[in-house]
């Protein structure tokens, strides 16, 4: 979707406001798909002193296999949009992932809903953020309680506690 901004180009201090959903459920994330939903976008570019500024939020939720313990999850995730949107790159190559061009007159939404969700989304798919995973010994999810395996001591320390 192509966001028009023609008439806050020119114009310091206006702004206009946006609403979307995009669809990225082919977006694979290593082995899996993890985002069966849309992804909502809602926020505002301003032009600050001649610069256009998209700030706002993406939201929706994301399906997977947790990385640390192993259980199928669904859980809601939110990121900030804050973006700078240029009429023209400088280079042939936009080394600054947070810049992005306008095509005309218009922003292409999509494009940087894609892009900062990508850039947001953890290197692992977690559960939840304080998924405290499986037990190395015997496979126990320790979000379920602590497992009766006994702790060893690392045989590096091993002298230390003899001076206890």
């Amino acid at each position: 979707m192509l966001l028009g901004l023609s008439k806050i180009i020119d114009s310091p201090g206006a702004s206009v406001t946006f609403s979307t959903s995009v669809d990225l459920s082919d977006l694979c994330y290593g082995v899996s798909y993890p985002v069966s939903e849309p992804v909502m976008a809602e926020g505002t570019v301003r032009n600050t002193a001649g610069v256009l500024v998209m700030t706002g939020e993406i939201s929706t939720c994301i399906h997977g296999t947790c990385d640390r313990c192993a259980r199928d999850f669904s859980r809601e995730v939110r990121f900030p949009i804050d973006v700078v949107l240029v009429t023209e790159l400088a280079g042939e190559e936009n080394e600054d992932e947070w810049v992005f061009p306008l095509e005309g007159d218009s922003a292409d939404l999509d494009d940087i809903v894609r892009t900062v969700f990508v850039l947001s989304l953890d290197s692992k798919l977690l559960c939840r953020e304080d998924c405290k995973g499986i037990c190395q010994r015997c496979g126990k999810n320790l979000n379920d309680g602590p497992c009766s395996c006994r702790k060893e001591l690392d045989p590096r320390f091993a002298a230390l506690k003899q001076l206890l």
